[in-house]
């Protein structure tokens, strides 16, 4: 399988004025290849979401080489880091983020609408996402009427919209029930086994890593297991 990320010695540290520099990552190498679905564990502050945030371009290596594609992350401009998260990334947030001014359709619409797309070629497009996380019977339902389950499946939808190479996800059932983590983990496996994109979820959910194939556990800043 053709890697779609490589990391090579990628090192994150931040400098403090009063204490030492403190190393979220670690000199990590590791490739995940295109269409894989991989979960990373571990405990709060071992780098997984620095390394989340690396990924999608929200932050940069102080030391290393990061490819998305043949992208490289590590020394890409302004401009070539927004065309990269406009049109080859999606995330989805622990906290939806969904505007409760607009419906469910509009909210999975409006990636595209912010593009410059007209509704009309959008419209077929987000009913079909709707359909997949299964809540096409609430395309015209507002965010205060839906469950915290649902509303993670549309934001799961808004991330699919523009068709991503790369979905990033953090915490994506860490707010949720049982019933709706549940949910939430049914909609990735059908989009693992329709290959819709490379899947990386960070996660403390044992549930959530053990529905991905491949699963990475972190402690300081490295990578422990990878398989």
């Amino acid at each position: 399988m053709a890697g779609l990320i490589r990391l090579q010695n990628v090192t994150r540290s931040y400098a403090s004025e009063t204490a030492a520099a403190v190393t979220a990552l670690d000199a990590v190498s590791v490739e995940i290849g295109g269409k894989e679905f991989v979960a990373i564990t571990g405990p709060s502050g071992c780098g997984k979401s620095t390394l989340l945030h690396l990924l999608g371009g929200l932050d940069k290596p102080t030391r290393g080489e990061l490819y998305v594609g043949s992208l490289a992350l590590h020394t890409a401009d302004e401009r070539a880091l927004t065309h990269y998260r406009r049109h080859d990334l999606g995330i989805v947030f622990q906290f939806f983020n969904l505007l409760p001014t607009l419906n469910l359709l509009e909210n999975v619409s409006l990636p595209l609408l912010l593009q410059g797309e007209s509704p009309a070629r959008i419209r077929p497009r987000a009913s079909e996402l709707l359909d997949l996380v299964g809540l096409s019977h609430r395309a015209s339902h507002f965010v205060h009427q839906l469950s915290g389950g649902e509303l993670q499946r549309t934001a799961i939808a808004r991330a699919l919209i523009h068709q991503p190479k790369l979905l990033l996800a953090d915490e994506p059932t860490g707010n949720l029930d049982t019933a709706g983590a549940e949910m939430v983990l049914s909609v990735f496996q059908k989009i693992a086994s329709q290959s819709m994109a490379t899947m990386v979820v960070v996660t403390h959910s044992e549930e959530v890593a053990q529905t991905a194939p491949r699963r990475m556990r972190m402690r300081d800043g490295r990578i422990l297991s990878d398989g």
